[in-house]
């Protein structure tokens, strides 16, 4: 009995092997998860630095679109008391001229942020469309636009840009565009750098043999697959644009007054810093946009790092 036994259960479990293999292994489907359910693991795993960015940048951005509703007091109000001390109406005060200094910094959140990024959009339309063509053209086109963003490198950006502001006038517009332009010079080398690594698959020659014209090849077949390293230089770029209007601001040939802008913040109450050993308080004011632009460029850092560990391949072992 014991050895019918042994051969029946021996019996089921080769069927249950067969059924496992036959049904499980094969017949198996998998589901692919979906960008969103992607998206929640990977912030699941996020480390507290990265959700640290995250909530900065998320507050900045709220503030920034809804900053006519969270400023007390309008962009440009003018009170009769300049340089009042922080309590009170005001709860960081005035600045030289009697504006509130909190309903400023809440606007200009929203303008050197909105003019910043409007920035990096457009240096990566310029820079990152003229690297994928030479990337793909790799002819006497190539050589040229290489060397002349070689010569514009060469140049100091800040002071390049002190220059030009100079001769076009210190608008929106030309601050955009000026700007932009110096700074594609970065993409243009970082979208050429990785572009010639792809253009040499062979999908791409395929798409080339199959007719495929420029635009299409460059926006199917490379752009796709050099996105990681554009994502994480984008958010490099944005700090590197916003600190460069913060400086030329603070400089006088920024952002114009009456808009506020926190560099020009810094310049016009500089001087409250003297004060220290009277009034500590005002010491502090021309700290505030300044902390501002700090820890603004800290977030988006911590953000641009936790992505380019996500998109490297790169695990921690402990």
């Amino acid at each position: 009995m014991s050895t019918t036994s042994d051969q029946m259960s021996e019996t089921e479990s080769n069927a249950q092997e067969e059924a496992y293999s036959a049904a499980g292994e094969v017949g198996m489907q998998r589901v692919r998860r979906t960008r969103w359910q992607r998206m929640r693991i990977s912030l699941s795993k996020a480390p507290l630095s990265a959700w640290f960015g995250m909530i900065v940048i998320a507050a900045y951005l709220f503030t920034a679109l809804f900053a006519p509703l969270l400023a007390p007091y309008g962009e440009a109000e003018v009170f009769a008391t300049p340089f009042a001390p922080w309590g009170g109406d005001h709860v960081f005060g005035t600045d030289q001229i009697g504006r509130d200094v909190f309903s400023r910094l809440i606007y200009g959140a929203r303008n050197t942020m909105g003019i910043a990024l409007a920035t990096t959009i457009l240096s990566f339309i310029i820079g990152g469309g003229l690297g994928l063509v030479a990337a793909i053209n790799r002819s006497w086109l190539d050589q040229f636009l290489s060397r002349f963003v070689d010569v514009l490198m060469a140049i100091p950006s800040l002071i390049f840009a002190l220059m030009l502001l100079s001769i076009f006038g210190s608008t929106i517009t030309s601050l955009i565009i000026i700007i932009a332009v110096l700074d594609s010079t970065r993409v243009f080398r970082l979208t050429r750098s990785v572009a010639i690594n792809v253009v040499v698959m062979d999908y791409v020659e395929a798409a080339k043999l199959r007719g495929e014209g420029l635009g299409w090849v460059m926006r199917k077949e490379i752009l796709p697959n050099i996105m990681p390293p554009l994502v994480a230089e984008f958010g490099l770029r944005f700090s590197f644009v916003f600190l460069t209007i913060a400086a030329l601001s603070f400089l006088g040939l920024g952002i114009q007054p009456p808009t506020a802008d926190w560099g020009s913040m810094v310049r016009d109450n500089a001087s409250l810093i003297q004060f220290a050993q009277y009034d500590l308080t005002a010491a502090f004011t021309p700290l505030l946009p300044a902390a501002a632009i700090a820890l603004l460029t800290v977030a988006v850092n911590f953000v641009v790092d936790w992505f380019l560990h996500q998109t490297s391949g790169l695990r921690d072992d402990h």
